[in-house]
């Protein structure tokens, strides 16, 4: 039968509206601290029958009037003529620190035809300068007695020095308790107030009220980075919450891993500090009057210790209702003993930055409400929240003033029903608590500040006051699940429901470690270990709008590489293992390489050329480092195929050797290296690295492949998969490589046994051999190590190990291994970029029809628009429906065959035939939704 080609509409011109305003990737952004911020937006019809719209030209204005009396009084960028949606740098008059302004877009379509304007968006400025802040760090005097040496060069794998010695003051027992911090300020605001913003940085974490309010939405601030380096800030529009006549501003300061003190009952993954807990914020108050008034921190702001009686970025968070003073935040509060002036003190050493390094806030993002509550004793529960999940408890308790609540999270129950901590502590088993006092005997309502933790369950103890038996009673417990606010912008199922829970588990591991860091696991590190950054990119950001994060990532990167040009395993660099370069665990080219393969990915999901662009130069020295360190182009330093599937437990890589996978990737970043030269028009540099790529592809056949039996080194999985999908192979090796790897998998009986490192290249090397019904039989299984064994151990989250390491010293939340999601948007569904049209202004929809599946369906938010797409079989056909968003272009592939014919029809007009290929037809979409139907063979 033919092929038959069927439209939802008939082809139409609809008027244009431009839609979702961003500057610098973000809505309606705060703290802007560029002097030419991006301004970017999307396209939609008014007719959803309207096909092959496109924007010829479009026109913006930017004025400091939210009207727009004036027109584009700060810019009118006239009418541009380009296709270019994102990225529009602004051109205007310069722009001033503090200043709200407003902008909004029109477009002239392919008829010449304008649009109307758009709903404005706006932006806040932060602070250029640093005489901007007007104001100074400030700290309490003893505070620094609650700091410690911090150990640039600390020895992670080296816990058993004495924590004593760690202890730059050891605090006296009369001493104030400078867990935490409480500051304080009241101030006079004049009536007729226009605007109003704060702008402030609390280290470690900070909370922050207005008048006894707290601001915004956002926990766990400010982000994490190398405080010595880069310190972020973060910017509030308080206007809403001042009032004419006096005011307060409160703020909270704990110690997060600013400061992490050594303890020998609660569990420390490592012992640092940059200093005591300090801040410095600056309001910027602008009058109807044109006047203006800025009120910053300084000496004559108050302190005092907090009720954080305890705050450690891994053992947990003592919080003493009794010692937080009613209505200390508010204007109408009269100081009391505890109180005194604040201290001038020195900045940790790095530059304040604003939205220029910091990721989305962290968020109270869901509930989890208990699915079982196991009362072991009188005073001792078991909740189970049924979902392990980067979590913080949220409680509401009753009993007598000075009884206390301790709360335990763990991944894993023991045989007894207790908590059991065996996945977060490696060697001796220690416990983290959440600890809340309480004041009165009324219902208390309480939710911790500076920690959380990955966990499912959560053991509660209850004590009484001193001197009482009469236990609290836990009135109201969830968990609340905390992580980055980035967007959600994926959405993926199909008939294999073993599939759908896969989809699932690894979408919960990529949700508990998005943090300000993309974390290794909420529990036991919650580390920034690189790796995950580039062999995840995609996983991540068909679910994710990751833009923002992985900004932030770049700059923690730049910070932690060293004078040599080595970017270490993880950033910010809290920890490493030690000065020696040749040590893996600090060196290993699979991990240090985020630093080159995550611009380009940035590059080629969103168009953002800034990555590339702004470390250029620090990415060729870490390309230079790993030359400097090869030996006739092959680098021999690294961890490996980490936790591949051998004989022995994971550790280590045991079926790869360690040259070969740091090889393969010295040759990508080289292959890379090439074509961001040539994207930022450096034709020297872009020739340079792609005669070095080719030079160290030539050695890495001649020192690991076999010809005799088509196959490289160890005839791993890995060793198969990553010259294949890297194209390292020579073309005329390809074929027999990729027979080779299939029927190697078949011979394990449909099993892999790729670790971390080459599992992506696995799933990508077979997918474009069009063998992804070999990945669908490796996946749609539970007997074997992999996701559905995961799921099968009970696993709600994906597990650091294969086998899921229950019962041992695994993480139970690891996103590490989850690349299985790009998987099914990029080969089930189909929707991948295309590189020459970068931000998906063109892209390809390349679905692999496998027999196994009756239906999968999708959609993914693009920088572009929205794109759709859903296919099914029903009826002796293959039926598939597609939407391209305005402004872009989507090349599908279709299953066919020489000998069909192909009738379009008049109501498909702009539909183009690009390739009639033996197994393939390619065609040509512009905007629009789309529907198709092939005959099954």
């Amino acid at each position: 039968m033919p092929l038959v080609l069927m439209a939802m509409a008939t082809l139409a011109q609809g008027r244009l509206v431009p839609v979702n305003l961003k500057c610098e990737l973000l809505v309606n952004p705060c703290g802007i601290d560029v002097t030419k911020p991006n301004l970017s937006y999307n396209l939609i019809s008014t007719n959803d029958a309207d096909k092959n719209l496109h924007q010829t030209a479009y026109q913006v204005w930017v004025s400091a009037d939210a009207d727009f009396k004036e027109g584009g009084d700060l810019w009118d960028s006239k009418k541009v003529a380009t296709a270019r949606m994102a990225f529009i740098a602004y051109g205007g008059k310069q722009l001033k620190s503090a200043k709200k302004y407003w902008w909004k877009v029109r477009v002239w379509d392919g008829k010449g035809e304008v649009s109307g304007w758009s709903k404005p968006g706006m932006w806040i400025m932060g602070l250029l300068n640093p005489a901007d802040w007007d104001a100074k760090w400030i700290s309490a005097k003893g505070a620094e007695k609650y700091a410690h040496k911090y150990k640039s060069a600390r020895n992670d794998f080296n816990l058993g020095q004495d924590f004593a010695e760690f202890r730059a003051n050891k605090p006296a027992i009369t001493d104030p308790n400078f867990s935490s911090m409480m500051v304080r300020k009241t101030f006079q605001v004049k009536s007729a107030l226009r605007h109003a913003t704060i702008y402030i940085s609390g280290l470690g974490q900070y909370q922050l009220t207005v008048n006894g309010k707290k601001v915004g939405d956002q926990i766990l601030s400010s982000g994490l980075t190398d405080y010595h380096k880069t310190i972020l800030y973060d910017t509030y529009d308080i206007t809403k919450q001042l009032q004419t006549g006096s005011n307060a501003v409160g703020v909270m300061l704990g110690n997060g891993i600013y400061n992490i003190m050594p303890d020998s009952v609660r569990y420390v993954k490592f012992l640092s500090s940059f200093g005591p807990l300090k801040m410095i914020a600056t309001l910027k108050l602008e009058y109807t009057d044109g006047s203006t008034q800025t009120i910053g921190s300084n000496q004559s702001w108050q302190v005092s210790p907090g009720p954080v009686t305890y705050s450690n970025f891994y053992g947990g968070e003592d919080y003493d209702a009794r010692l937080e003073p009613q209505d200390w935040n508010t204007a109408t509060f009269k100081k009391s003993a505890g109180w005194a002036d604040a201290i001038a003190c020195p900045s940790p050493g790095g530059a304040v930055k604003g939205l220029s390094c910091a990721a989305p806030p962290i968020k109270a993002i869901e509930n989890l409400t208990p699915v079982k509550v196991v009362k072991l004793k009188p005073d001792l529960l078991v909740y189970d929240l049924g979902q392990n999940a980067s979590i913080m408890p949220e409680i509401s308790v009753k009993g007598t003033r000075g009884a206390f609540i301790r709360i335990i999270p763990s991944e894993l129950l023991k045989p007894d029903g207790t908590v059991d901590r065996s996945s977060v502590c490696q060697g001796e088993v220690m416990p983290a608590w959440w600890q809340y006092t309480l004041k009165s005997e009324l219902s208390e309502n309480w939710f911790p500040k500076f920690f959380y933790q990955g966990g499912r369950y959560l053991q509660v103890e209850l004590h009484p006051a001193p001197g009482e038996t009469k236990l609290p009673v836990i009135e109201m417990l969830k968990g609340v699940v905390v992580h980055s606010s980035s967007t959600p912008v994926g959405d993926f199922s199909c008939s294999n429901q073993l599939f759908n829970r896969i989809y699932t588990l690894v979408r919960w591991a990529q949700r508990s470690n998005m943090m300000s860091i993309m974390t290794d696991c909420p529990a036991r590190e919650k580390q920034g270990w690189l790796e995950e950054l580039h062999l995840n990119g995609p996983a991540l950001r068909y679910n994710f709008d990751m833009a923002s994060l992985i900004r932030k990532a770049m700059s923690d990167m730049a910070d932690a590489q060293l004078d040599n040009g080595l970017v270490p395993n993880i950033a910010p660099e809290f920890f490493h293992a030690g000065a020696d370069i040749n040590n893996g665990f600090r060196n290993s080219p699979e991990w240090g390489s985020s630093f080159i393969i995550v611009p380009w990915q940035q590059y080629l999901y969103s168009g953002d050329l800034s990555l590339m662009r702004d470390y250029f130069p620090q990415m060729k020295r870490y390309v230079a480092f790993l030359e400097a360190t090869s030996k006739n182009n092959i680098v021999y330093t690294g961890l490996g195929d980490w936790y591949d599937i051998g004989p022995k437990p994971a550790w280590g890589s045991q079926l790869t050797p360690v040259s070969f996978t740091a090889t393969a990737i010295y040759f990508y970043d080289n292959q890379i290296m090439a074509k961001m030269a040539a994207l930022l028009g450096l034709k020297a540099d872009a020739e340079m690295y792609m005669q070095k790529a080719e030079n160290i592809r030539q050695a890495f056949n001649k020192e690991f492949y076999k010809q005799a039996s088509n196959s490289y080194a160890t005839g791993s999985n890995t060793t198969y998969a990553m010259p294949l999908y890297l194209n390292i192979a020579d073309p005329g090796n390809r074929d027999a490589l990729v027979k080779n790897l299939v029927a190697d998998i078949h011979q394990q009986g449909n099993s892999f046994n790729s670790g971390e490192i080459g599992y992506r290249y696995l799933l990508g090397a077979l997918a474009e051999a069009g063998s992804s019904d070999v990945i669908y039989d490796m996946n749609n299984q539970s007997d074997r190590p992999g996701y559905g064994y995961q799921l099968k151990m009970g696993a709600t989250a994906l597990t650091e190990k294969w086998d899921a390491g229950a019962g041992s010293s695994g993480s139970q939340n690891h996103f590490m291994s989850g690349e299985i999601n790009e998987w099914f948007y990029n080969d089930l569904l189909g929707i991948s970029p295309d590189e020459t049209g970068a931000g998906f202004t063109k892209f390809n929809i390349k679905p692999a029809f496998l027999k196994t599946l009756n239906w999968v369906k999708g959609s993914y938010k693009s920088i572009s628009g929205d794109i759709k797409c859903e296919w099914k079989r029903e009826n002796g056909q293959l039926s598939v429906s597609v939407t391209v968003p305005v402004n872009t272009t989507a090349t599908l592939f279709l299953p066919s065959d020489a000998s069909r014919k192909i009738n379009i029809g008049n109501e498909n007009k702009g539909v183009k035939v690009i390739e009639q290929g033996a197994t393939v037809l390619k065609l040509l979409l512009g905007s629009g939704n789309y529907h198709f139907t092939v005959a099954e063979k």
